[in-house]
């Protein structure tokens, strides 16, 4: 866990730090400057916890991995009251990602937070993979947020392993590592989103994630200047084999979805 320098965040690190929940309690999120709220992407009771606890929490700032810069700068309270009109505005059709409606109730109770995007565009994304030059995606930050320094080799040959494992196996090899370089990418955008975020607005800030974002290992959360005080929640489909990598995490049940590798068998 990061160093916590606020009193709710002190207790809970003295209450035992991370630990399994029936539900995440919302009194853990209170004083603290970031709150990365984790997610299966298209698990709605995530999103409905993730509403809770940004209802419960009043942030500020929302950032979300889902949303672009330029997409996040379109919304408005106007479009806030209006879930059709806010979901065109955002082209989330075309966005790649689940239903709008598992994620409007977060932005429905939003609550006049300031609205940040972390998404990296699809074509930056594609040229600073390519030629290297995280700069050029990070506003001439990709050293503050570690991504011009390799990886010790057990971390990356996990993470290979991991992505492969996540692309059912079906990945050429020499493709791992751009996939590990991808994942880092996002991580870097979310740190810097949320830290601009609380510089911006005073926090709290909401970060709207994957579960693989939220990690305290390798995630974004570790990329965080260690003065401001973090936690991290995930939500999971089935009980851990070892301690997840979270501030707190619960288990729910799954969704029902076609096997995503039957094409590959």
């Amino acid at each position: 866990m990061k160093q916590m320098v606020t009193a709710a965040a002190l207790a809970f690190a003295l209450a035992g730090g991370a630990a399994k929940a029936e539900q995440l309690d919302h009194t853990l999120l209170q004083g603290v400057d970031v709150v990365f709220l984790g997610e299966v992407h298209d698990n709605p009771v995530h999103h409905s916890a993730q509403a809770g606890a940004t209802l419960a929490l009043a942030p500020k700032a929302i950032v979300f991995e889902m949303l672009t810069p330029d997409q996040a700068a379109l919304v408005t309270p106007e479009l806030l009251d209006d879930e059709a009109a806010l979901g065109q505005a955002l082209a989330w059709d075309d966005s790649g990602w689940p239903e709008f409606s598992m994620y409007y109730p977060i932005f429905a109770v939003s609550g006049g937070a300031r609205i940040y995007g972390a998404q990296v565009p699809r074509g930056l994304a594609r040229e600073v993979l390519s030629s290297g030059n995280m700069d050029a995606a990070m506003a001439g930050e990709a050293s503050q947020y570690k991504l011009t320094e390799p990886l010790p080799e057990a971390q990356q040959t996990e993470r290979e392993a991991l992505q492969m494992e996540a692309h059912c196996n079906a990945l050429p090899e020499e493709m791992l590592p751009i996939m590990v370089m991808a994942q880092r990418l996002r991580d870097a955008r979310l740190a810097q989103s949320a830290t601009k975020a609380l510089r911006e607005t005073g926090g709290p800030v909401v970060v709207i994630t994957g579960n693989g974002h939220v990690r305290n290992d390798w995630g974004a959360p570790t990329l965080m200047d260690p003065s401001i005080s973090v936690v991290t929640f995930g939500q999971l489909e089935a009980e851990p084999e070892t301690e997840p990598p979270y501030d707190t995490w619960v288990v729910t049940a799954p969704v029902e979805r076609e096997d995503p590798c039957a094409a590959f068998q």
